[in-house]
C-alpha cells in the first residue's frame, strides 16, 4: 500500500484537528467494571496519533482525575490537547454494557459546551462528529467552526448517532443535514443510516448524502464490509475476517484510517483505485481493533504489516 509509505512533513501545527467530546467509558462486563478514556472524536484523534499523524483535539473536559486520565491517554499517542479544552466542571462519562457478541450499548452522563472559537490556523483536515455535533450548547460552536473552515480545508464528519441523547428523528436529521452541507466526507454506520433514513436502503442513503453536498459518502456495514460512494463511483469493500473481543472503537479506527488515506492519497482525488485503497485500509484498521478489548486502534506499523499480509502473492 504505497500511499501509507508517503511521509507527511512535520509541521508546527496539527495536520488534522478533531473537534468533539472526550469522556470516560465505564465498561461493564461479567468480569467486572473498568474505566477507559473514550468518546468518538477523542478515539478518532487517538487513532490518528497512533497512525503517526500530527493531530490536535479541541474538546471539553474537567480539571479532575478523569480529565487528567484523558489527557495522559492522548499524549501517549502524540495527540495535542488544544487550548480551551479544560472547560467543564467535571469530565463526562458513558457506561458501556457489553453483550455476549461483543457489541456495546451506552448510557451517558454528559454536558457539551464549547466556547466560540476562531481558528488560529487551518489544518489540512478538520474532523468532527458524534454527540458534539448535536448536543447544545456546544453544537452551535462546532457548526460555526465548520462554517469558518468550509472552503479552507477538507472537512470530515461522522455523526455516530446516539438515539438516547437526541430529540426526535426529524430534529436530529435536520441538524445532521445542515452539517453535511458543510462537509466533504461523511461516514455513517449502517445503524446510523437506518435510524436517520428508515425508508431508504443504504445505496439510496449514500446518494442522498451526495445530493446534500458531500463529495464522498461512506457507510460501514460491520461484517458485510463498507460502501464508498462519489457522484461517479460506487464501491463495496469487503470486511476483513476477524475474531471479535468487542466492537468499542471500531468505527473510530475506521474513521482515523480513512483520514490517513485522505492525507496520503496523492493527486488522484477520489478515483476508483483511490477509493478502494481508502476502504481496504480503513476496514483493516477496524478489524485489528475489534480483535482486542476497548478502543485500541492499530499503530501505523501494525496497519502496514497486516495490509501487506493481505496482499496476494505475485
Amino acid at each position: 500500500m504505497h500511499h501509507l509509505e508517503a511521509a507527511i512533513p512535520a509541521r508546527p501545527f496539527p495536520d488534522v484537528i478533531v473537534v468533539g467530546e472526550a469522556l470516560i467509558d465505564i465498561v461493564t462486563t461479567p468480569a467486572g467494571t473498568r474505566e477507559r478514556p473514550g468518546g468518538s472524536p477523542a478515539n478518532v484523534a487517538y487513532g490518528l496519533g497512533r497512525l503517526g499523524i500530527n493531530t490536535g483535539l479541541l474538546t471539553a473536559i474537567g480539571d479532575d482525575e478523569r480529565g487528567a486520565a484523558i489527557d495522559r491517554h492522548l499524549r501517549r499517542a502524540g495527540v495535542t490537547l488544544l487550548p480551551g479544552s479544560y472547560s467543564l466542571r467535571r469530565t463526562a462519562s458513558a457506561t458501556a454494557t457489553l453483550a455476549t457478541d461483543g457489541s456495546a450499548s451506552y448510557d451517558f452522563d454528559i454536558s457539551w459546551d464549547l466556547a466560540p472559537v476562531a481558528p488560529a490556523y487551518v489544518p489540512k483536515i478538520l474532523h468532527t462528529g458524534s454527540i458534539a455535533s448535536f448536543l447544545a450548547p456546544g453544537a452551535d460552536a462546532v457548526k460555526s467552526l465548520l462554517q469558518q473552515c468550509r472552503h479552507e480545508c477538507t472537512i470530515t464528519y461522522d455523526p455516530n448517532i446516539r438515539p438516547a441523547l437526541l430529540g426526535s428523528n426529524a430534529e436530529a436529521k435536520s441538524i445532521f443535514e445542515d452539517l453535511v452541507h458543510l462537509t466533504d466526507v461523511v461516514k455513517l454506520s449502517d445503524e446510523d443510516a437506518r435510524w436517520l433514513y428508515p425508508q431508504k436502503d443504504l445505496d439510496a442513503t449514500a446518494a442522498h448524502l451526495l445530493g446534500l453536498g458531500a463529495g464522498l459518502a461512506v457507510i460501514t456495514k460491520g461484517s458485510q464490509g463498507s460502501l464508498l460512494a462519489t457522484a461517479a463511483t460506487r464501491l463495496n469493500i469487503p470486511s476483513v475476517t476477524s475474531g471479535v473481543a468487542d466492537t468499542i472503537g471500531a468505527g473510530d479506527a475506521y474513521m482515523a484510517a480513512l483520514i490517513l488515506g485522505l492525507l496520503t492519497r496523492g493527486t488522484d482525488g477520489l478515483a476508483p483505485a483511490v477509493l478502494e485503497q481508502l476502504g481496504r485500509t480503513a476496514s483493516m484498521a477496524a478489524a485489528i481493533t475489534v480483535r482486542r478489548p476497548g478502543a485500541n486502534p492499530p499503530t501505523l506499523e501494525e496497519l502496514r504489516t497486516h495490509l501487506l499480509e493481505q496482499q496476494p502473492a505475485s
